[in-house]
């Protein structure tokens, strides 16, 4: 794609700092320029939604990196500088909405996982001649996920991706990757290796990913910390407590509290 001429906007509020200390005084803006890998720093006046349905890319938006993949894909709000490096065999998938329209429910970069009637939305509106821009209804499509789940890739080769099909099923199968492996006639080894190539996890830290991402729904269906903990396959409740708040900053229960505070609000 052919360079667009790149311009650059006063300081935002969400400029990263110089080595100095101080904050960066101008940023790209560059709504049309791709490079062939990827994108310099720049901001957008518009909410975006990164899809790769092909591939994979990192977006790195203030000091952090987002690796997006078939599975995971990231909200970009208005006005936060990013830059991204492409695979050299991805397809990205941008979708736009103007801010005065649509309020974004995240304030900050944010990898959220993509569903299947998300994935087919996209790869239709992807194929199709007569898509509406600015269309409510897919913003809400888009946003309708649950907010505080860690990201999960989905592994693509054979073993691995029936693992991860079963384990989606039911996050409290206490089988472990020996167990799986002899079941697939593959090794322990094999498969532990497909889940790290596949994506980007070990296998332990995609299942506890999983079992976490579980529990939230859980959570706010009312159930109890300790019946959550048990169901998606934590061997104690203490244990559950403990992996909650390595990963989410919070108790289940104070997790709980906050979630109901920020529904009433």
């Amino acid at each position: 794609m052919a360079e667009a001429a790149l311009r650059t906007v006063a300081p935002t509020g969400h400029e990263p700092e110089n080595d100095a200390g101080g904050p960066v005084p101008e940023t790209l803006v560059d709504d049309d320029f791709i490079a062939a890998g990827g994108h310099p720093t720049h901001v957008h006046a518009f909410h975006q939604f990164l899809y790769v349905p092909l591939g994979r890319i990192v977006v790195t938006a203030l000091g952090r990196d987002h690796e997006l993949s078939p599975s995971v894909a990231l909200w970009i709000p208005a006005g936060v500088p990013h830059s991204a490096r492409f695979d050299p065999d991805s397809l990205v998938v941008p979708e736009t909405f103007e801010p005065e329209l649509h309020h974004l429910p995240y304030s900050e970069v944010t990898s959220v996982n993509v569903s299947d009637a998300q994935r087919r939305l996209l790869l239709s509106r992807m194929r199709s001649s007569e898509v509406t821009e600015e269309d409510p209804a897919v913003f809400a499509v888009l946003c309708s996920g649950h907010r505080d789940v860690l990201p999960l890739p989905r592994p693509t080769g054979h073993a691995a991706a029936t693992v991860a099909g079963e384990l989606m099923r039911n996050p409290g199968d206490p089988r472990t990757a020996s167990e799986w492996a002899e079941g697939l006639y593959t090794s322990s080894t094999s498969l532990r290796r497909a889940f790290r190539a596949e994506t980007g996890l070990a296998f332990s830290e995609w299942r506890t990913r999983l079992r976490l991402n579980h529990s939230l729904h859980l959570l706010a269906a009312g159930h109890m910390v300790s019946t959550v903990a048990a169901r998606v396959g934590f061997v104690s409740t203490n244990g559950y407590i403990l992996a909650f708040r390595r990963y989410f900053g919070e108790t289940p229960g104070a997790y709980v509290k906050r979630s109901a505070s920020r529904t009433a609000a």
